[in-house]
C-alpha cells in the first residue's frame, strides 16, 4: 500500500471532527458469508457477550455504509444515516434470540432490517414537512470556497436522482457492492439471489447509469 502525503490529500466537506466518511470506515474483520457468520450468530443468540460484540464489529461498518449510501449522506428531518444505522443494529440485536436458521444467510435478515429502517426514515420525512434547511458549516471547507461545497452538493443530488430512477434491485446491488464493499457472494446472500445474477445486474445498472450520465451532461 502506498503512503499518501499530507500535501496530496483533498479536504472534503465531510472532513469534520467526529465524522468518518464511508470509504474510511473500518472494513469487517472477516467475510460475511453464511459459513463465517453462522457460528457467531448462534453464540450471540445464546447471549454470549463476546460473540455479540464480535458480531456488531462485523456488521456495524457494513450497516453504516449501507445507510449512508441509501440516504445520500443527508439528514432526513431529525434522523441522520448514522442514527438509522444505530437503530438497525439495535433491531438486529433484538432479533437475535428468536432467529432461526432456515438455510438462508443472517446477512439477508440484516439487509431486510436496514432496508426497512431506511424506508421508515423516508416515510417519516414525508409526514414531517418541517425538514430544516441545511446550514453552512462553521469551519472552512475545501479551498475555503463556498462554491466548491455547493458544487459537491449539486453533484451528489444529481447522482442520487439518477440512482433513484434505477429499478430497486439495481439500486440495492450498487449500494451493497460499491458503497458497502460486499463481494458478489455476500451481496447474493444479502439479497437472496445468485452471485451470477448480482454480477449481471450490476453490469446492467452501471451501463444504464453511464447512458444517463451522458444524457444529463455531467
Amino acid at each position: 500500500m502506498q503512503a499518501t502525503s499530507s500535501a496530496s490529500r483533498t479536504v472534503t466537506p465531510d472532513a469534520v471532527p467526529g465524522y468518518t466518511t464511508p470509504e474510511n470506515l473500518p472494513r469487517p474483520g472477516g467475510r460475511l458469508t453464511k459459513e463465517d457468520l453462522d457460528p457467531l450468530v448462534k453464540d450471540a443468540g445464546d447471549g454470549n457477550p463476546a460473540a455479540i460484540q464480535s458480531l456488531l464489529r462485523m456488521i456495524g461498518p457494513v450497516v453504516v455504509r449501507y445507510c449512508r449510501a441509501r440516504m445520500g449522506g443527508r439528514d432526513l428531518s431529525y434522523l441522520s444515516a448514522d442514527d438509522v444505522a444505530q437503530e438497525v443494529c439495535m433491531a438486529v440485536l433484538k432479533a437475535l434470540p428468536g432467529y432461526q436458521d432456515r438455510g438462508g444467510s443472517f446477512l439477508y435478515l440484516v439487509h431486510a432490517i436496514a432496508a426497512n429502517k431506511v424506508a421508515d426514515a423516508y416515510r417519516a420525512v414525508s409526514r414531517d414537512r418541517s425538514e430544516p434547511v441545511p446550514e453552512l458549516p462553521e469551519r472552512p471547507i475545501g479551498d475555503n470556497e463556498p462554491e466548491t461545497h455547493a458544487l459537491h452538493l449539486d453533484l451528489g443530488a444529481r447522482l442520487s436522482r439518477l440512482l433513484s430512477t434505477l429499478p430497486r434491485v439495481q439500486q440495492e446491488i450498487l449500494a451493497l457492492r460499491i458503497a458497502v464493499g460486499l463481494s458478489a457472494a455476500e451481496t447474493a446472500e444479502a439479497l437472496g439471489i445468485s452471485a451470477g445474477n448480482v454480477r449481471v445486474t450490476q453490469h446492467r445498472a452501471l451501463a444504464r447509469l453511464r447512458t444517463m450520465v451522458k444524457q444529463d451532461e455531467f
